[in-house]
């Protein structure tokens, strides 16, 4: 039931002064003309997490015209625009209303440069939800409502009136969102119909400020294809632009240290996601599938068939259904791959720096000392043909010391000075001067991919056990159990990590029964986010705010990483 502003102001003066818990008798829908107010939660005290609130705006009376909503695309471009814009008002009135603690307080999601769907803002048939959070101001742990006054009623009338509502917005940015999100779908689209993998455009700006901001650095050099490698597009609404396609197979990122190997490699795996106007890399467009790989020391891996790099172990343990507590470095890798193949990649990104040694190559002298029926391990090197050839899984290496990885390549893109040069006529050339030995790799089968998710039957009283808390971008922990997301690099906001959190307990809750297999609780969950939001996910009464959507890839590896 909803009640009227006017009853709220009166709730408000009857519990002025009284002991904080009062404000718990807010809770509620408030219409306030041309939006609905909701109280969502209230925080036990004016030091506690601040309350989530909601406003809900009729879609009609919001005005958008359709071009705005016109696919799952723009509406979620448009989520991001209002978001921004919402959060930009918020921002000069936090603290505005005084008190103890947090009281005062007025924030929702920042964005970082990436457009990426969130709870904060959700928009559907109806209306706009934009979920923030309020510090209810008390002075000790008494209320002072006429300062919560303020904030409801002449603070967020007018953040709402600026920034939800098409007539108060600046069009021409809002239009440019829109179109920019559909130029960077197009290009997507257009990667598959050109055979290609990524496009990184002509101009585009690759280099970060620094490793704690996103934001372009300033004064870089602006990337230029080589012109064996350039292709241009015709864009809906930016028109004709040129980049360099980097074609489906095998790709080499090589040059000297410092030259910009690994800047456009991260340039690619943030290609994944969209980009907001002005971040230098919003058409740098990347196959919405590629994974970026490493080696993680220590990480838990539970029956996952390796037996393509790794067979015959000294303990005749059995690789193709291998788990393990506390895998190596190249383990981990193999692992990693497999799993990669379980959730539909189509793209490996691998940086020779942060990968094992041992599972990438073996050079011809080793082999000479170590015999080949002493080493289980097949090395990368000799998988990576298979993989695309075999699997239609394409590479982009960075390799900065093994010139054995120059003989596979199908393209070799040289950094200098961050100019990047097509060489692979050059590399060719040279390979026909220095072969490598003979492969003798075991013949390629895919892996075994039926994998059941099994965990401990959650007690009726299960709030201890699975109590959720987000820690950081890098982890969260599910009861007593944390799951170390740290070396998965292209979750680039907490928010995805939140989300991820609450899928899985909600496929502890729900779903898992030892006889889904990780592929059936996957895809039922991204179709449940798809269809019902981020919300429907949630085991609370009302969709937090803080949650933002991580791609099928990141939901595969963080069960993977479920030691539980």
């Amino acid at each position: 039931m909803t009640a009227s502003s006017s009853e709220l102001k009166q709730l408000l003066d009857s519990i002025n002064r009284k002991s904080y818990p009062a404000y718990k008798s807010l809770k509620g829908f408030y219409d306030f003309g041309s939006y609905v107010l909701s109280i969502d939660h209230v925080q036990g005290d004016p030091f506690a997490s601040p309350s989530h609130i909601s406003v809900h705006v009729p879609l009609k009376q919001a005005g958008f015209p359709d071009f705005c909503l016109a696919s799952s695309v723009t509406r979620i471009a448009l989520e991001d625009f209002l978001l921004r814009n919402f959060e930009n008002q918020i921002r000069s009135y936090s603290f505005r209303a005084k008190g103890s603690g947090k009281s005062g307080l007025i924030s929702t999601t920042a964005c970082t440069q990436e457009v990426l769907e969130r709870s904060a803002c959700q928009i559907s048939k109806k209306e706009i939800t934009m979920g923030f959070a309020v510090g209810f101001p008390a002075n000790g742990r008494t209320i002072n409502s006429r300062e919560l006054e303020k904030i409801f009623f002449e603070f967020l009338p007018v953040c709402v009136k600026k920034s939800l509502y098409y007539q108060s917005l600046d069009k021409k940015a809002l239009e440019a969102a829109i179109f920019l999100a559909e130029d960077q779908e197009y290009i997507r689209k257009q990667l598959v119909k050109e055979n290609l993998v990524a496009f990184v455009a002509d101009h585009s700006i690759l280099p970060r400020q620094s490793g704690v901001s996103q934001k372009p650095m300033k004064n870089s050099v602006p990337f230029l294809s080589p012109s064996s490698l350039r292709v241009k597009m015709q864009l809906p609404h930016k028109g004709k632009i040129t980049g360099m396609g980097i074609p489906a197979g095998i790709t080499l990122i090589a040059g000297g240290g410092y030259h910009g190997k690994s800047t456009l490699l991260n340039a690619l795996e943030a290609g994944v996601y969209n980009h907001i106007a002005g971040d230098g890399r919003e058409y740098v467009v990347t196959d919405s599938t590629g994974l970026k790989l490493r080696s993680e020391d220590g990480r838990f891996i539970k029956d996952v068939d390796i037996s393509m790099f790794i067979n015959d172990l000294p303990n005749k343990k059995d690789t193709h259904c291998f788990s393990t507590l506390d895998a190596s470095g190249s383990t981990s890798q193999a692992a990693g791959i497999a799993e990669g193949i379980e959730a539909g990649t189509h793209l490996l990104l691998l940086d020779e720096d942060t990968s094992a040694t041992n599972f990438m190559v073996r050079d011809t002298f080793m082999q000479q000392v170590i015999s080949r029926e002493k080493e289980p391990i097949t090395p990368f090197l000799e998988r990576a043909r298979d993989l695309f050839e075999k699997a239609g899984i394409s590479t982009i290496l960075v390799a900065g010391s093994s010139g054995a990885f120059f003989h596979i390549a199908d393209t070799v893109i040289q950094m200098d000075s961050y100019e990047a040069l097509d060489i692979t006529p050059n590399v060719k050339a040279l390979c026909k001067e220095f072969p490598l030995p003979a492969s003798s790799a075991s013949a390629f089968q895919m892996p075994d991919t039926h994998r059941i998710m099994t965990a401990p039957p959650v007690k009726k009283d299960a709030y201890k056990e699975l109590k959720l808390k987000t820690h950081s971008r890098d982890s969260f922990s599910l009861g007593k159990e944390t799951v170390d997301l740290r070396y998965l690099e292209q979750i680039t906001d907490q928010e995805q990590t939140a989300a991820l959190g609450q899928l899985l307990k909600y496929a502890r809750e729900h779903l898992i029964d030892s006889k889904k297999t990780v592929t059936e609780l996957v895809e039922f969950l991204d179709k449940k986010i798809e269809t019902e939001g981020l919300g429907s996910i949630c085991s609370s009464s009302y969709t937090p705010w803080g949650l933002a959507r991580p791609r099928k890839q990141e939901i595969y590896a963080c069960f993977n990483r479920y030691r539980r």
